[in-house]
């Protein structure tokens, strides 16, 4: 029979059932794996977040389907209405179930969505959302709420495997029979109350609540460059590159630097100056990784400079010079455009620098999972 009934589950919703259990517990094993994997492990660590992130997007699915199913068909009567609060917490825990199908893959999606790069998702779709903007913000948030709302079902699992168990092994009731082989069992009527989806909401809100609550502070460098003198002041400017991790361009930037410019727009002569505040580095979910030892090695190298002389190229400019970095220095050539305005310059510049010149990703001494070239961009305004 493929309908339930009042009194036993069709095959369809017995069906949705292990096909649930099967995927969510493949990809608690695979998160949870993936977490645990050093970074040393890049490689590896990447393909199983991109393969918990693909089953994810499947356990959505299979989630809204399923409920969408169970909301069509008639529900099987409790077996023990005499045991009223028994029946409660069990339909409280089915509330959250169904919750978590849907929230746990869908935050962790959000998250995915609102940064670039790090372990793709292996379907031809689902690398953004619709309404979700790249932010290191929201995908932070949704981090945490994710890891919340993940060990959420956990729990919920583990008391529904409990409960599954103490029907079949004392009490021997029929409620496992009636979900493996669609067995009739349990006697009187539907009972429909509010409380055990308020129960479920109160749940999840208090969930949310926590993980935003203890989220780790999204905190600035400890300390920030002091305004260097210049005859051009910078206005404002950005400093970002890219670099491609395990096949996909993953976006950073830095968020505090300083740059003491002269320059002659008669001659189109100069020197620049730029110090970098490398705590101020941001790369979506890896910035602690990318501050760490085998990349910037932020602790022990907490600044980088470049120093370099302008001059014409074209009808574009070039800056090129030393860029000390991770106590290595290599020649660098940022080409650039330049527009002087009203006592306003405009720039906007680019290069493409080899991480090895300066040992960054020491460990990493292929492309498979980090690309060798940056990509560096830098804008900015200044006036004179």
């Amino acid at each position: 029979m493929r309908r339930n009934t009042s009194r036993s589950y069709g095959s369809i919703a017995r069906s949705f059932h292990w096909l649930t259990a099967l995927v969510v517990l493949a990809n608690i094993v695979l998160g949870l794996t993936a977490v645990r994997l050093p970074m040393e492990a890049l490689e590896a660590k990447v393909q199983l977040f991109s393969l918990h992130k693909t089953l994810g997007i499947a356990a959505f699915a299979i989630g809204l389907a399923r409920i969408l199913w169970a909301l069509t068909q008639p529900k099987p009567v409790p077996v023990h209405p005499d045991r009223p609060v028994e029946t409660l917490l069990a339909e409280i825990m089915h509330w959250i179930l169904y919750a978590a199908l849907v929230l746990v893959p869908l935050t962790g999606w959000i998250e995915h969505a609102a940064t670039d790069g790090f372990a793709p998702i292996l379907w031809p779709f689902g690398q953004g959302l619709p309404l979700v903007p790249k932010s290191t913000l929201v995908a932070s948030v949704m981090a945490s709420i994710h890891h919340v709302f993940a060990w959420v079902l956990i729990g919920a699992i583990a008391l529904h495997v409990a409960g599954a168990l103490k029907h079949a092994i004392v009490d021997r009731d029929g409620v496992l029979a009636r979900m493996l082989r669609g067995r009739p069992a349990g006697t009187g009527a539907i009972q429909r109350h509010l409380a055990p989806a308020l129960m479920a909401v109160t749940v999840f809100a208090a969930g949310a609540a926590f993980a935003i609550a203890t989220r780790p502070d999204d905190a600035g460098p400890s300390a920030v460059l002091e305004q260097a003198a210049s005859q051009w002041q910078v206005i404002e400017g950005e400093l970002g590159f890219s670099v491609t991790q395990m096949g996909s361009e993953v976006q950073g930037g830095f968020s505090d630097w300083t740059a003491a410019i002269s320059f002659d727009p008669d001659t189109g002569l100069g020197e620049v100056e730029v110090t970098i505040n490398m705590d101020s580095v941001s790369i979506g979910m890896v910035t602690n990784q990318a501050k760490g030892r085998e990349f910037f090695d932020v602790e022990n190298n907490p600044v980088a400079v470049f120093h370099g002389a302008i001059r014409p190229d074209g009808v574009r400019f070039i800056a090129e010079g030393p860029l000390s970095l991770k106590g290595h220095e290599a020649t660098v050539a940022l080409s650039f455009t330049l527009q002087i305005a009203d006592g306003i310059a405009t720039m906007s510049g680019e290069t493409v620098m080899d991480r090895r010149d300066w040992n960054i990703g020491q460990g990493y001494d292929d492309e498979s999972s980090v690309g060798f070239p940056v990509a560096l961009a830098v804008s900015l305004s200044a006036r004179q």
